[in-house]
């Protein structure tokens, strides 16, 4: 029922715009500075930041720093903790 998971995001790029049907997210920022897309808000986050993202949530995390890796661990709540839950809506890697 629960999976965590560290990220990592290299500077200057994001994460795909995506969703869940079956599970929800926490993030915790544990370096660097960036913002998050979670529905229609955009939230500037930065060390020790938190977010919660909601089952069925468009959510998307951008590292705006030119030179510093962005970290932050993500902690899965759901029944289904498979990547075959994720719904990919935008990718600058062509995985949409």
């Amino acid at each position: 029922r629960f999976l965590v998971k560290k990220i990592t995001v290299a500077p200057q790029q994001r994460l795909s715009l995506q969703s869940h049907a079956h599970r929800a997210e926490h993030w915790v920022v544990l370096e660097g500075i960036g913002t998050a897309v979670i529905g229609e808000n955009t939230i500037a986050i930065a060390e020790n930041s938190h977010i919660f993202i909601p089952i069925g949530v468009k959510h998307r995390l951008t590292n705006t720093d030119t030179s510093t890796t962005l970290v932050m661990v993500e902690v899965q709540v759901g029944d289904q903790l498979k990547e075959e839950d994720i719904v990919r809506y935008e990718d600058d890697y062509l995985r949409a």
